[in-house]
């Protein structure tokens, strides 16, 4: 039994990260207001300026912002206010119900500017077929009773998120949206009114109706890439059966404490994590696991919120309620990622923290570069406009959050919880893949013979196994099952060697043979002076053969380490064709393998389980535990594996991958678009109306490019 101590030196940067991450409590707000990475910049510099604040993160995607604080919600809402950004504390009901309402408004919108743009045009193709006069005239000032109204109504959501971060001194890229919009509906009028020649409502309504069409769409593609921490968080339930005094009644889950009994009815969600008082029951744990099939649980097992009673009503004692469920903590590892940034985002955000400035400066210098050029004061006015709106780089703050989220959804839905910041970018440079044995290729078992231990012996190994959660253990302690446990005092787990403690005053040991016996290899336990051997089986986890071929066809170079013996891993390792394979290995020396190679330039990625795997888990490059790891290998790793088989694997890598490269591709859309359509602008060859597609086009190709990484 090949354990380690979790204070093992390669494993103490992950307890330290995961004591900063549980130093306060995450508090999530949804910001409807953001719309690009000067937005995301803007929120997370204004939280962290806040003592007590730590780690504030922004998902442009979904629209909030999660951050570690001790602070009630409402003082960082309003730090958000100071800075023009209206906040909520996160509800999923009401931002479902609120994004809805929100896409009915922009359709709205949209309906009316186009509508008015239709309008416009009909009377403009007069003024443009020769009308003059007094015929111009009423053809404009008929145009501007259609277009000021409609422009007013359909560009407020703009107007509304540009003034908001004027009032606080602050530019966004609402500002230069507005300020088009204004300039162009504000000359027209003004044309209009003094009899001018031309007018160009229409330009103002198309601005207007294009990049609405633009918002719409981003929107409702946005929300095909969906979050996997909201489908999680769709699984709570809103209340609770709970029983006291024989009688059950209705409470809402916030009021559940620890200790309470709760009923579950047939059909119903489990409310929180705890334990099954009934004699049985059967549940659907397929969104924890990803199997399809029911399980059957007895009295005394771990039930887990979110879990769907497939039998009988049962009853529970609750053990985890609210925040502290296994529900909601893996909501919150899949959000941690969701809000990650990786090295692209940054360069996204550094591009787009001088963009508000220099678009200013530059629109100035156009139009006063075209003016003193032409004398043309309409003509200089269009190119300052059109280089307004070319120039808003909200691709560029759609290019890396967009992947990320479709990638973390898709791989969810396999099985694998991403719950580490810079994962998928990590497993993507990865090269080289190091595989523990026991519990992650393998299941262990034991023979039959073991049936021929004398009760006492039988009773004293189960004490000893159900005291350690190796992999070994727990498939000793399963096939002992209906054995009555011995006591077991003083009980001690010896890292790398198994488990030790006393039997009415009288010495017993379970562990690795060679340190039981002091040579041979297995399993062997020792109660006193008598020492028996019991032999153990070993058989392959499912998928595991599909996984080895499936990577090896990746490139990747696949090596095997094992603290069990070496006969037995050499079998392991010719049936899987790994040629790169050691034995008898410590955990202190799994780990200086793992750090040598990661020390060597080499990106190495660990897969493992045990407690004797943390401190290579967290020297690795990357790190995948399955869920069956214990609690220390779990928040070492970068992934977690939910469920039992191995097969899907490959597409871990393969989506990491993908992910990386739509965010590189998705950067270099947005720059090249900036590239080519700046100069475009300040040289005059693009229209307010053209400026307005151009831009929308861009940021819908970002979308729709991110989203290939489900395919």
């Amino acid at each position: 039994m090949t354990t380690a101590c979790p204070a093992c030196v390669g494993a103490a940067p992950a307890v330290e990260r995961a004591v900063r991450e549980s130093s306060a409590p995450s508090i999530t707000l949804s910001v409807p207001g953001l719309h690009c990475a000067a937005c995301m910049r803007t929120v997370e510099n204004a939280l962290d300026t806040i003592d007590g604040v730590e780690n504030a993160r922004v998902n442009l995607t979904l629209k909030r912002v999660v951050a570690q604080s001790n602070l009630p919600p409402d003082a960082l809402a309003r730090r958000l206010a100071e800075v023009g950004y209206q906040a909520f504390l996160y509800n999923a009901a009401e931002v479902t119900s609120d994004a809805d309402a929100t896409a009915r408004d922009l359709v709205l919108r949209l309906g009316v500017s186009g509508f008015a743009m239709m309008n416009v045009m009909l009377l403009s193709v007069a003024v443009w077929s020769g009308a003059t006069d007094a015929t111009r005239d009423l053809f404009h000032l008929i145009s501007a009773g259609i277009a000021v109204p409609a422009v007013a109504y359909s560009a407020q959501p703009f107007f509304k998120h540009a003034f908001s971060a004027l009032r606080v001194g602050r530019l966004n890229m609402d500002v230069p949206i507005s300020l088009a919009i204004v300039l162009a509906a504000g000359m027209s009028l003004y044309e209009a009114l003094q009899g001018g020649h031309h007018a160009y409502f229409d330009a103002a309504l198309a601005l207007t109706f294009f990049l609405l069409i633009g918002r719409v769409l981003e929107q409702r593609t946005r929300a095909s890439a969906k979050s996997a921490a909201q489908e999680l968080s769709a699984l709570e339930v809103q209340t609770a059966e709970r029983m006291r005094g024989g009688r059950t009644e209705t409470i809402p889950v916030s009021q559940l404490v620890i200790g309470d009994t709760v009923m579950v009815a047939t059909g119903a969600r489990i409310p929180a994590d705890g334990t099954l008082l009934g004699e049985t029951a059967i549940t659907d744990r397929s969104f924890l696991t990803g199997e399809s099939d029911p399980v059957t649980v007895a009295k005394g097992a771990s039930l887990r919120a979110g879990e769907i009673n497939l039998g009988a009503p049962f009853t529970l004692r609750a053990e985890a309620v609210g925040d502290d469920t296994s529900l909601r903590q893996m909501a919150r590892l899949v959000e941690t990622a969701e809000n990650a940034r990786n090295t692209y985002t940054s360069l996204a955000d550094k591009a787009a923290q001088i963009y508000a400035p220099m678009v200013h400066i530059l629109a100035a210098m156009v139009f006063a570069g075209w003016y003193f050029a032409t004398g043309d004061l309409r003509l200089a006015l269009n190119v300052a406009i059109a280089v307004l709106i070319i120039t808003c780089p909200c691709a560029l703050g759609l290019a890396v959050p967009a992947v990320s989220t479709a990638a973390i959804g898709k791989l969810y839905k396999l099985g694998f919880l991403v719950k580490s910041a810079t994962a998928l970018e990590r497993l993507a440079e990865t090269e080289e893949i190091v595989f523990d044995k026991t519990g992650t290729l393998t299941k262990p078992g034991f023979a039959a013979d073991i049936d021929r231990l004398s009760d006492d012996h039988k009773s004293v190994a189960l004490g000893l196994a159900q005291m350690s959660l190796h992999p070994v253990s727990q498939a000793l302690a399963v096939h002992l099952i209906g054995v009555s446990p011995a006591p077991i005092s003083d009980v001690v787990e010896v890292s790398g060697k198994g488990v030790e403690g006393h039997f009415d005053g009288v010495p017993a040991q379970l562990g690795h043979a060679g340190w039981v016996v002091g040579t041979g290899n297995g399993v062997a336990l020792r109660v006193g002076e008598d020492v028996v051997h019991l032999t153990q089986t070993e058989r392959l986890r499912e998928g595991a053969e599909d996984a080895v071929r499936g990577l090896k066809s990746q490139g990747f170079d696949l090596r095997l380490l094992s603290g069990d013996g070496i006969s037995r891993t050499t079998r392991i390792a010719e049936a899987l064709g790994i040629s790169r394979f050691w034995g008898d290995l410590s955990p202190e020396e799994k780990h200086q393998q793992v750090l040598a190679e990661t020390e060597g330039d080499h990106r190495v990625c660990m897969i493992g389980d045990g407690l004797n795997d943390t401190a290579a888990l967290a020297a690795a490059h990357a790190s995948v535990a399955p869920s069956s790891a214990l609690d220390a290998s779990r928040n070492a790793a970068d992934v977690v594996l939910m469920r039992d088989g191995l097969s899907d694997l490959p597409t871990l890598f393969a989506t990491a991958r993908k992910a990386v490269t739509l965010s590189q591709q998705n950067f270099m859309i947005a720059t090249a678009y900036n590239a080519i359509a700046i100069p475009v602008a300040v040289l005059g060859y693009a229209t307010p109306f053209l400026a307005a597609i151009s831009m929308s086009i861009s940021s819908l190709t970002v979308l729709l490019n991110a989203l290939r990484v489900k395919l």
